[in-house]
């Protein structure tokens, strides 16, 4: 109980320093606005395609959002890691607002369906860059790796109210006005989401030149060349996209299960999908608890199995209370599992990158829906809906006991370091602008070296490999012979030679028995130069020891 305790307790003071995270709070309430936006524009736009065309005109709308959507979605990635994330937001945030005004003028006036349609589907597409660039700009705006995490469930619980709040607002409104008011009121939340998007302030990161260089095409690809070079990172998305295609099943499902198994009818239908939602409001809360995790794997998983599970139980125990419970459980499986993954793929995932490689992973939750949507009447027909929910279910607990293993092995690469090599690095004043995603990367490539008194860390004239910070102990910096300082645990060398590729200015050697931190070059430079706060912390550190001036929150010179 202590440790649950300490742990909701953690939760709890990283959702507080999420609300304290000015840009943070307002990429979430941006979020929230646009996300119930458009869960409220869905509804209109189906209903309105119903009183037009009936059932042919829905499916044809939906397949016109989804698909185009799909195939654009690594290309909108790619937007997020060319220009700057919080612009890319901004521009689709306007762009939507014209596009649902315009469709809600053309409904005012009885313009023609196919022009309403072609504004309704518009809007929909250039809403594709919006999530994958919400999920890239999140670990540069999280000052630590807890943050992001509580971030993350802070926008998975968002999204689990939008489930069954923007549908609400848009049933109350269409039942009291009309289709045209309902986007008319999109089109406001979109403005004040908007209004949030202008007010963040993402710190500039530098751009991979060779990939400022490549072609649009290579540029875009750039995402799968990603997945595929990392065999854990594919199993992840493969769970992700096996997921979605579960999710896209279970809308058919849903429909015929409210009418022929359990004889509920329409109002079945409603509660049914209420009760997901209501599962994934309870799972965004208690996916909190995943603050501060070092391994996300296992919950992960656990959200995997929690989707499986309930459909079996459903398929073989057909009862409507039964029912609502287990897809319940679905809900806040689904959160924890969004939870989970997303993070592991922020930890695992180059930043430079990042917004492409969820670009692809966009693409194939769109296609894996739609394609899930459109194979579940087959199946249903074949075997029936019983065993239909039955043996879907069984896939999704099929693939975790074949691939559990695979997956497992993206903590190895991606896991949260320990508290203390965060302190230690943020301590340091290079790297204390760093956001919280990275300063966790580079944690996890800091090498640990216990050193005997009169060992020689580096050596003057020599070239420099590597960026130093003392945690235990005390060394002495020399210069031709000369002694410079002696320095103490939070001090740090080597970041001269390293910056002005120059040969190492000083000699630093153990007196005592000592701790240090060791940083390779190339991760060092990678992190400073990428990130333009840190790259001017470098210099202006660099240029004061050079000129022999105290560098403030250091207490060295030297390397």
């Amino acid at each position: 109980m202590g440790g649950l305790g300490k742990r909701l307790g953690d939760s709890a003071a990283a959702f507080g320093a999420v609300v304290r995270n000015p840009d943070l709070r307002r990429l979430e309430l941006a979020w929230a606005w646009s996300i119930v936006g458009h869960w409220a524009y869905l509804v209109a736009v189906s209903v309105y395609a119903y009183d037009q065309g009936g059932e042919a005109a829905v499916g044809l709308v939906f397949a016109l959002r989804l698909i185009p959507a799909a195939l654009i979605a690594p290309f909108a990635g790619m937007l997020a890691d060319r220009y700057r994330r919080e612009l890319v937001l901004l521009v689709t945030n306007l762009s939507r607002v014209v596009l649902v005004g315009a469709a809600a003028v053309g409904v005012f006036l009885d313009a023609p369906p196919a022009l309403v349609y072609a504004l309704a589907v518009a809007a929909a597409i250039v809403t594709t860059p919006f999530r994958s660039a919400q999920a890239a700009v999140t670990p540069s705006l999280a000052r630590t790796p807890s943050e992001l995490t509580a971030a993350n469930a802070v926008a998975s619980t968002v999204e689990s109210v939008a489930v069954f709040l923007g549908p609400a607002i848009a049933g109350f409104l269409l039942a009291a006005t009309s289709t045209e008011v309902v986007f008319t009121v999109n089109a406001g939340m979109l403005a004040v989401s908007t209004f949030y998007l202008v007010r963040i302030h993402a710190p500039r990161i530098g751009r991979d030149p060779e990939i400022e260089a490549g072609t649009i095409v290579s540029e875009a690809l750039a995402g799968f060349r990603t997945i595929v070079s990392d065999s854990s990172l594919r199993v992840l998305i493969g769970f992700f996209s096996a997921q979605t295609l579960v999710a896209g099943a279970l809308q058919v499902y849903i429909v015929v299960t409210a009418f022929d198994l359990l004889d509920q009818g329409q109002a079945g239908v409603g509660y049914l999908n209420s009760a997901i939602g209501v599962g994934a409001l309870v799972g965004g809360v208690l996916a909190f608890s995943l603050t501060g995790a070092k391994r996300l794997s296992p919950p992960f998983v656990l959200g995997v199995l929690g989707w499986g599970a309930p459909l079996i139980l459903l398929g073989v125990w057909p009862e409507p209370a039964i029912a609502l419970v287990l897809l319940a459980i679905l809900g806040a499986a689904n959160s924890l599992m969004d939870v989970a993954g997303f993070t592991l793929v922020q930890r695992a995932v180059p930043e430079e990158v990042l917004a492409r490689v969820f670009g692809v992973i966009q693409m194939l939750w769109l296609l894996t829906l739609g394609v899930g949507a459109l194979v579940a009447p087959a199946i249903v027909s074949a075997i029936g809906i019983e065993w239909a929910l039955t043996a879907t279910g069984a896939f999704i607990v099929g693939l975790v006991v074949l691939l559990w293993r695979p997956l497992a092995r993206i903590d190895a690469t991606a896991v949260a370091p320990e508290a203390q090599e965060l302190r230690i690095l943020a301590s340091v004043p290079i790297f204390a602008p760093l956001p919280g995603a990275s300063l966790e990367h580079l944690a996890g490539r800091l090498v640990p070296l216990r050193l005997d008194p009169g060992t020689i860390i580096v050596r003057q004239g020599d070239a420099g490999d590597r960026f130093y910070i003392v945690a235990e102990g005390r060394v002495a910096v020399t210069e031709n012979g000369r002694v410079l300082s002696e320095l103490e645990a939070g001090a740090y060398f080597g970041e001269i030679a390293l910056i002005r590729d120059v040969p190492r200015t000083a000699t630093v050697t153990a007196q005592t028995p000592v701790v240090v931190y060791a940083l390779d070059r190339d991760d060092f430079l990678a992190a400073v130069t990428s990130h333009a706060p840190s790259s001017e912390a470098a210099e202006d550190v660099v240029s004061a020891r050079l000129a022999g001036v105290p560098v403030v929150g250091a207490r060295l010179s030297g390397g």
